[in-house]
């Protein structure tokens, strides 16, 4: 009980660790604490006449304890390349949304990472091998097959992930994911703009979904 207390516990429940706790008390916050906390997006195509293609997909989230377990599937991606996916959100805890047509601010037809900020805010996790690094341009994204799809899935330390993020609350019901990328080989606009020295091919949005609490 003691550990448990101590924690993260998903809630908190009042004379936690009072020496007048009865078994029965103990086995019911015990059974409270074991229970998975989940979070799902459903993934709608970004920029399909773009990218040749509607890139569909689902993804899910589970908190268990100390336990954060990603999980993507992706359909209809361009084919044999990696993709760049992260979920993006505001620091100041504001509701991130998917863009739309309206955030086409210079009107090339193409919605393009810089774009997306103003409603949905900016890279904060990747989904790659090792998302506490917070390594944004890390090459270890998943590789879509021959047919564009792609699984993947991940298991990190949540006291880890807060630590890195500094600390503040995930709010991963405010926060939406993306996928990104082109072949290298397609020519863009050159009004598409990127990260820094990142080629846009690579942060091009082609997919977003809105994380949501998935009712108990």
């Amino acid at each position: 009980m003691k550990i448990w207390c101590a924690g993260l516990a998903l809630v908190v429940v009042a004379g936690c660790g009072s020496p007048d706790a009865t078994p029965a008390d103990t086995t019911a916050a015990q059974d409270v604490a074991a229970t998975a906390s989940e979070y799902t997006a459903q993934l709608t195509a970004l920029n399909a006449a773009t990218v040749g293609s509607e890139t569909t997909g689902d993804v899910r989230i589970t908190v268990l304890g100390d336990s954060l377990t990603i999980r993507v599937n992706v359909r209809n991606a361009p084919p044999d390349m990696s993709h760049w996916q992260h979920y993006h959100g505001f620091a100041d805890g504001r509701e991130a949304a998917c863009p739309t047509s309206a955030q086409d601010a210079n009107g090339d037809g193409i919605i393009d990472l810089i774009e997306t900020e103003p409603v949905s805010g900016t890279t904060m996790v990747p989904f790659n091998a090792d998302p506490v690094k917070l390594d944004i341009p890390d090459e270890s994204y998943p590789t879509a097959a021959a047919d564009g799809s792609y699984s993947y899935e991940k298991t990190v330390s949540m006291s880890a992930l807060q630590a890195a993020l500094g600390g503040a609350p995930l709010a991963l019901e405010k926060r939406v994911v993306f996928i990104h990328g082109v072949p290298d080989s397609m020519t863009l606009p050159g009004t598409v703009a990127s990260l820094g020295p990142v080629p846009a091919q690579k942060t091009i949005p082609i997919a977003c979904g809105s994380l949501d609490v998935v009712a108990p």
